[in-house]
């Protein structure tokens, strides 16, 4: 097939997703059978375009009821199309992250679970994600909490929790994230976000999972490590992607002629690439390295705690956890 039948094909097969979207977005639902038919023409060629994803935003914003399984079809399809539509890979640009942003927040609020798990997931799978959307995200989150308004709030059962356990997973699942803004390891920004959302709630009946959250997310902070080369950048991993294609080609066109010319070659090369190899990066001393707590980490929490001029209960289990670990 030439290239022009292939975009032809990939046209057609859009063109009717659409057509088909936009059908059940008039009825305000979708049926299992309609569901499988957008599986199949969204993947038929393995690919979600950005034609296919805003249509899917459109259903969703018209659907009455979302069923588990419109759920899970919807954040996997945007998911595959933020992350995988352009490389590299697992990788969300500024460009898509502020169309993802649009796309939710286009009345300025994010209406349903559905678009906030899409956003998540997204930052949980991505190798790095621009600190636009990481932000937006948390921003989201404490919106919610203080609020009492949100995704998380629909839906559910009335009760005196004002940080619910959906919430407290979803902050875990963000902060931890290997596209959050440090892969498993919780930034000042965050730990500050987790401090606010403590001295708003000290007086309300917390989900159990609050307690934990916080002193193992200021914890984290203040104990952890993170390397400077942890996450590499969108831009980065296209140069690296571009230098690997442009090289595959001539590195195994090289290592076929040396086979072919000297093959005891290989027995010199054995020699000079058979020496011991330099010690790799010691991550248990970088780890050691990084559990004590600076001085400038201590000014952070002395400021943090002073802030409403007490320490209360959290506070006071978080420093004897850093104590207890020194």
């Amino acid at each position: 097939m030439s290239l022009r039948e292939t975009k032809g094909t990939r046209l057609a097969m859009t063109t009717h997703f659409i057509d088909f979207a936009k059908a059940a977005a008039a009825d305000g639902q979708v049926t299992d059978e309609e569901l499988l038919t957008l599986r199949r023409e969204g993947w038929g060629d393995g690919i979600i375009t950005r034609a296919e994803a805003e249509a899917l935003f459109v259903l969703n914003t018209a659907l009455k009821q979302r069923s588990n399984e419109w759920c899970d079809f919807f954040v996997e399809a945007i998911g595959e199309f933020v992350l995988n539509a352009a490389p590299p890979r697992l990788q969300c640009s500024a460009e898509e992250a502020e169309w993802l942003i649009g796309q939710i927040d286009h009345d300025g609020v994010v209406e349903s679970v559905v678009e906030l798990e899409t956003m998540v997931r997204i930052v949980e799978r991505a190798e790095n994600v621009p600190d636009r959307l990481k932000n937006y995200v948390l921003d989201q989150i404490e919106r919610e909490v203080l609020t009492g308004t949100g995704p998380t709030r629909c839906g559910g059962e009335l009760s005196a929790t004002h940080i619910s356990a959906a919430e407290c997973r979803i902050i875990r699942r963000v902060i931890f994230s290997s596209g959050g803004h440090g892969p498993a390891a919780v930034s000042r920004f965050e730990a500050e976000l987790l401090f606010r959302l403590k001295d708003a709630t000290l007086a309300d009946e917390n989900a159990p999972e609050w307690d934990d959250l916080f002193i193992d997310g200021v914890a984290n902070f203040l104990k952890g490590f993170v390397l400077p080369n942890a996450q590499v950048s969108h831009e980065r991993k296209l140069e690296l992607e571009a230098f690997v294609a442009d090289n595959d080609a001539n590195v195994g066109r090289f290592m076929g002629r040396v086979a072919k010319e000297v093959p005891h070659v290989f027995n010199h090369l054995g020699k000079v690439f058979g020496k011991k190899a330099p010690a790799g990066t010691d991550f248990t001393a970088l780890s050691a390295a990084g559990e004590p707590i600076t001085d400038y980490e201590n000014e952070w929490l002395d400021q943090m705690v002073d802030g409403d001029g007490e320490v209360d209960e959290l506070e006071s289990r978080l420093i004897a956890r850093l104590t207890s670990e020194d």
